[in-house]
């Protein structure tokens, strides 16, 4: 066993291998007057391993900037734009220009058609969906472009009527009459459901009765859901459950689920429990190591969990609370926000650092590291 197990350490350490891997991805967002230009960001993201991206608008600058560089984007369609692409022909025109345009270079495997629309007000909006997303793919068919590009929306955790316990999951039933179409487009399109899910919105409001190591994925006792008899760890894999249960019981058993955010803000305003440096150190740090494992859920083991964290940078014209503002990995000069060993460069580099990839093994190993020592003890 020590013999498979210590080149296979080696390997982590020479760059070659790292915890973003194909199942963890990055937000990156823009509302922020202080960032790097795209052609410097390609080379932080490449530092520190990263090979997923998404884009909540198609911005021309990011798109060329990445052009050969490898990374998948999610390019992203906003709701503003939703009722254009009921018209089929504005759809086309659209994918031409935002999407074709920019291939092959650019690694474009999915457009994201409006975000959270099903927890606003506007009725209309949510009507558009589902066609807008159909004239999409349409568009993606008739320029062949189908297999290689998936379309999606994003939700807010607050289409559930119903989180807990996970097994008792279940949509707000006024929403039912919009989800079953875009469950049946995802079924017929093979495309995933996504679910932009926070542990720290939860523990925010309850911090009295969520323990704090149960949302940070600590060791804990965990919470045993009675109607399954399964046991939750942490609090993330519950949320995502909760969402499995729930488009269950509208009859669709296989739809992959996908996190398109999660994350944790390391600054807050002095009634935003929890927003510390310590606090988004030890949830991103925890959500990478669990993610390295490349295991699922409790209810759904055997599927891999992907994720994109949220969020690249920290974004200072964001409204709202302190928090908003500060959910980043980075800051606009490319310094951490906080330390999770990830030390990458603005460079523009395409070569992966030294560095940038030994520190990213390291928090393999840390995972690992019991594990490989329980084996050579007993071999």
């Amino acid at each position: 066993m020590a013999a498979i197990l210590v080149p296979f350490v080696l390997l982590l350490l020479s760059g070659t291998s790292n915890v973003w891997g194909g199942v963890v991805g990055i937000n990156y967002g823009q509302i922020a007057d202080n960032l790097p230009a795209p052609e410097r960001v390609v080379g932080l993201l490449q530092s520190i391993g990263i090979k997923k991206a998404r884009l909540y608008d198609a911005d021309p600058r990011v798109l060329k900037a990445f052009a050969n560089s490898g990374i998948e984007f999610v390019v992203g369609l906003d709701n503003s734009y939703v009722g254009n692409m009921t018209d089929p022909a504005k759809a086309v025109e659209w994918v031409k220009e935002n999407v074709e345009a920019y291939l092959p270079g650019t690694n474009i495997t999915s457009i994201a058609v409006g975000n959270e629309v099903y927890t606003g007000n506007d009725t209309a909006l949510m009507a558009n969906l589902v066609p807008a997303m159909q004239n999409v793919h349409a568009a993606l068919v008739s320029l062949g472009l189908e297999g290689a590009i998936n379309v999606l929306t994003a939700h807010s955790s607050g289409i559930l009527g119903s989180s807990y316990p996970p097994s008792a999951g279940a949509f707000k039933p006024e929403l039912t009459v919009f989800l079953r179409p875009l469950l049946d487009f995802h079924k017929q399109t093979g495309s995933p459901f996504l679910i932009n899910a926070y542990p720290y919105f939860a523990y925010k409001a309850d911090p009295d009765n969520i323990p704090l190591d149960y949302v940070l994925f600590q060791p804990n006792e965990g919470q045993v859901d009675g109607g399954s008899n399964l046991r939750y760890t942490n609090m993330l894999h519950a949320q995502i459950d909760s969402v499995y249960s729930a488009i269950s019981a509208l009859g669709y058993e296989n739809l992959p689920v996908q996190v398109s955010e999660t994350g944790w803000p390391s600054q807050g305003d002095p009634d935003e429990v929890g927003a510390t440096f310590e606090n988004a150190r030890l949830y991103n740090g925890n959500l990478l190591r669990l993610l390295a494992q490349n295991q699922g859920t409790p209810m759904k083991p055997s599927v891999s969990l992907d994720a994109y964290v949220f969020a690249l940078f920290n974004e200072n014209l964001k409204t709202g609370e302190t928090s908003e503002r500060n959910y980043g990995l980075f800051k606009p000069d490319g310094t951490p926000a906080y330390d999770l060993g990830l030390h990458g460069s603005l460079s523009g580099s395409n070569n992966v650092s030294y560095t940038a990839a030994a520190a990213v093994a390291k928090v393999v190993l840390s995972c690992i590291c019991p594990f490989i020592l329980g084996e050579l003890l007993t071999y």
